[in-house]
């Protein structure tokens, strides 16, 4: 089995990108499919979480995801703070569903923060998806209905793209047409196909 560590920022097309590899048939192990569980109500991490960030909790032990997205996404120290609580919890789920995954040829392990949270040491190689900032303003924009100073605070409190490009093994281009991305992400499902062959 060969685990790939899939990341991007805000914008770049990384669930996007995520998707086409599940479409050819790959696994994909979400990062933030497994941290929503893990702050549904009643989960321990609530309970944390509710510790450290005290007027994100509604009724019910029920988290207000918005306002705790307003805290994290504008303070590195605060998103620290809330990776510490969830990914080790994370990292155990992840670990038993590759393990699950150990007869596939490919699994994506898509994480936003695989290097900031050191995850990459699990994988094999890494793949960065990139976009221009122009792109990454208009696509995070419409996605979640924020304005452009919000994308702005956001995109200042991620590890630079550039800087992720340089940590990366492969780098998926994903400013051009979705059939150029599409490509790209079929060049390397048939490159690793054929090292395992």
């Amino acid at each position: 089995m060969f685990v790939i560590g899939l990341t991007g920022n805000l914008g770049c097309g990384k669930s996007t990108v995520a998707a086409m590899f599940a479409k050819r048939g790959i696994k994909i192990i979400d990062a933030d499919a497994i941290t929503r569980v893990l702050l549904a109500p009643g989960k321990k991490c609530v309970k944390k979480v509710a510790k450290v960030f005290p007027g994100v909790i509604l009724n019910a032990s029920k988290i207000n995801r918005s306002e705790l997205a307003k805290i994290v996404f504008n303070h590195p120290r605060e998103l620290q703070k809330l990776t510490d609580i969830l990914y080790p919890e994370a990292l155990k789920v992840v670990k038993s569903q590759i393990s699950r995954y150990k007869h596939e040829s490919i699994v994506i392990l898509d994480v936003p923060l695989l290097f900031e949270s050191g995850w990459d040491k699990i994988t094999d190689t890494t793949i960065v998806v990139k976009a221009t900032r122009a792109q990454q303003i208009a696509r995070a924009q419409k996605r979640l209905g924020i304005t452009r100073a919000e994308v702005m605070r956001r995109l200042a409190n991620q590890m630079p793209l550039k800087e992720k490009c340089g940590m990366a093994d492969i780098i998926i281009d994903n400013s051009y047409q979705l059939n150029q991305t599409r490509k790209q992400v079929d060049a390397i499902i048939n490159r690793l196909i054929k090292r395992k062959s």
